[in-house]
């Protein structure tokens, strides 16, 4: 009975000091600042772009659309070479993730196994290239000389892999998946190739999220190497396009149909500005829910040092 009594007993609280109260409310508010300071500015593209372009030129909006329209992004995508962006951000981001997330696992798993003869130099190596590097003008040379420029593969094929994200790879692979379970396997007469397909990738869903989403987020946002080793316009990714757009201001106002019938020319411009930003920004916002929890879970995992 007395044992009965003590679990029907509510559970007393820890009562916190007047510091620890103190540094919870200055905690919060700080990371409440923190959240307006990151959350503002995004509110404020979101809603320019759906505003009027004379309010937005003129300095009206603040928090909420002004004279709501969706004029803008109609007028979006009766420019070509957004659509033409669209789609090449669309390859490069597809295509160079699956390249980077295959030779990622190709080389993190055989570093990962003790067994691997020469394991050490070989990632010392690795580790290397990510400390030193040659610099832009040899790096331009060598793509140039590999006749890589000018081509969808000049995004891809010379960032196919991430040093980081191989150690957090390899360390994932030694913190989950134990030297048994090989043992195991090999008994069973399962092979390096057929270990590697049809127990370690299946295992390894929450960090072949976080790679996914690493990679195809640094692809969706690449513009730099785009900017160096692109000259055909019809190559260009979205955010070159927005780079012209926003730096630039390269876009060409008299493309868009029914122009007149809206404000000057430069509120036009910058409604197209920032309804171009959400447009662009869409996708990975659209994609990362998805990936959230494996993305947490293989973080962590992949941060243990075994």
């Amino acid at each position: 009975m007395a044992s009965k009594t003590s679990l029907l007993r509510p559970r007393r609280h820890i009562r916190e000091s007047s510091g620890d109260r103190v540094f919870t409310i200055l905690n919060n508010t700080f990371l409440l600042l923190i959240l307006l300071a990151v959350l503002y500015p995004l509110v404020y593209v979101v809603s320019a772009s759906f505003s009027d372009p004379v309010a937005v030129s003129s300095g009206q909006v603040w928090l909420w659309p002004v004279g709501f329209t969706t004029k803008a992004y109609v007028k979006i995508f009766e420019y070509s070479r957004i659509w033409t962006g669209y789609l090449n951000s669309i390859f490069y981001t597809v295509v160079g993730t699956l390249v980077n997330v295959t030779m990622t696992i190709l080389a993190a798993y055989p570093l990962s196994r003790k067994d691997l003869y020469g394991r050490n130099p070989l990632m010392f190596l690795f580790v290397f290239s990510m400390m030193f590097s040659g610099g832009l003008i040899p790096f331009y040379i060598t793509v140039n000389q590999l006749g890589l420029y000018n081509t969808r593969w000049a995004l891809i094929i010379p960032q196919a892999l991430s040093v980081w994200n191989m150690i957090i790879t390899i360390s994932f692979f030694r913190s989950s998946l134990p030297p048994e379970l090989l043992e195991a396997a090999q008994l069973d007469g399962c092979n390096d190739i057929q270990y590697l397909f049809r127990i370690v990738l299946p295992l390894s869903t929450p960090i072949i999220a976080v790679l996914c989403l690493f990679y195809a987020v640094g692809h969706w946002n690449e513009y730099f190497s785009a900017l160096i080793f692109l000259a055909d316009k019809d190559l260009f990714p979205l955010q070159l396009v927005l780079r012209d757009i926003l730096i630039a201001n390269t876009v060409d106002i008299n493309l868009l149909q029914d122009v007149k019938t809206m404000a000057a020319k430069a509120g036009m411009r910058d409604l197209l500005k920032y309804a171009l930003i959400v447009v662009s920004s869409a996708p990975v916002l659209i994609i990362y829910p998805f990936v959230q929890k494996h993305f947490v879970k293989g973080l962590m995992i992949g941060a243990i040092k075994g």
